[in-house]
């Protein structure tokens, strides 16, 4: 009897605890973030910090630098005023999302393309970048387009999280896709003549080459990779602030001299071709 009496009680225990985990869960997904952030007048964005030009970190103050770091300044400003404060948190393509759904960020602004299948699980802003996924190579190459790629023996770069991997596999399936954790291991990959090419979004590519003189982008663009600001399910009157945001922005032309800020200088890189 006194056994049953212990088990009865363990799961009368059990079943608390569930439904008070349960509870929690329900009420974070009922927070409303818009809200929270402008009681505490800071937005705690997620962004890259291995992908120059979008969002890199800076060895000598340990800062995170890029456009995409900007452009999340100048939407928290437009939000909360002159006086809000935009955090930030390092993420790579895998991780974002999950920290965006545990609740240690707000908001994703990290090369992030708005797709169908991602917009299951988040609402997105409308496009703030309009990139297009393409190729790095050796100089010495001779890749000139993703057709190059698509015969046995090619093994091409990616990232883990990154829909540049789901696209290559479609565009040259014959070829042998290796995956890295983050653009860092990938470019070192191949730079050690791990695979012939790198692909992702040629903004990212562009920031590669400037750093590493000795590869260059090829091919063009192949797919069309329109990046948002993604937020958890739920948050509309968020999106629509940040919506709002963006388009002051390119009224204003604070957009387009964030373009030509981060993306003028480089070389091969037609900025006039982003400007709003």
């Amino acid at each position: 009897m006194r056994r049953r009496f212990k088990l009865a009680t363990l799961t009368a225990a059990l079943c608390l605890l569930l439904v008070s985990l349960s509870g929690c869960g329900q009420s974070l997904a009922q927070k409303d973030i818009l809200q929270l952030d402008r009681h505490s007048n800071e937005i705690t964005w997620g962004v890259k910090a291995d992908t120059k030009l979008f969002g890199l970190m800076d060895v000598r103050d340990n800062q995170i630098k890029g456009f995409d770091v900007d452009m999340a300044k100048h939407i928290t400003k437009h939000i909360l005023g002159t006086k809000g404060q935009a955090k930030f948190i390092q993420v790579t393509s895998q991780s974002r999302i999950p920290l965006l759904k545990n609740g240690n960020i707000d908001a994703i602004i990290a090369t992030m393309t708005i797709t169908p299948e991602r917009a299951k699980i988040v609402d997105f802003s409308n496009s703030y970048f309009d990139a297009g996924q393409s190729l790095l190579v050796p100089n010495g190459s001779d890749i000139k387009n993703v057709r190059d790629l698509n015969k046995p023996g090619m093994t091409v770069l990616g990232v883990v999280g990154a829909n540049s991997v789901q696209n290559i596999k479609k565009y040259a399936p014959k070829a042998r896709v290796l995956e890295l954790q983050d653009y860092a291991q990938a470019l070192t990959s191949l730079k050690a003549g791990q695979g012939q090419a790198l692909t992702t979004d040629n903004g990212i590519l562009y920031g590669m080459a400037v750093q590493n003189p000795g590869f260059k982008v090829v091919g063009g663009t192949f797919t069309k990779e329109p990046y948002g600001v993604a937020v958890n399910k739920g948050q509309r009157p968020f999106v629509r602030e940040i919506n709002k945001a963006i388009k002051e922005m390119q009224a204003d032309g604070e957009y387009n001299a964030l373009i030509k800020k981060w993306f003028g200088n480089v070389p091969g890189f037609n900025y006039k071709e982003l400007e709003r």
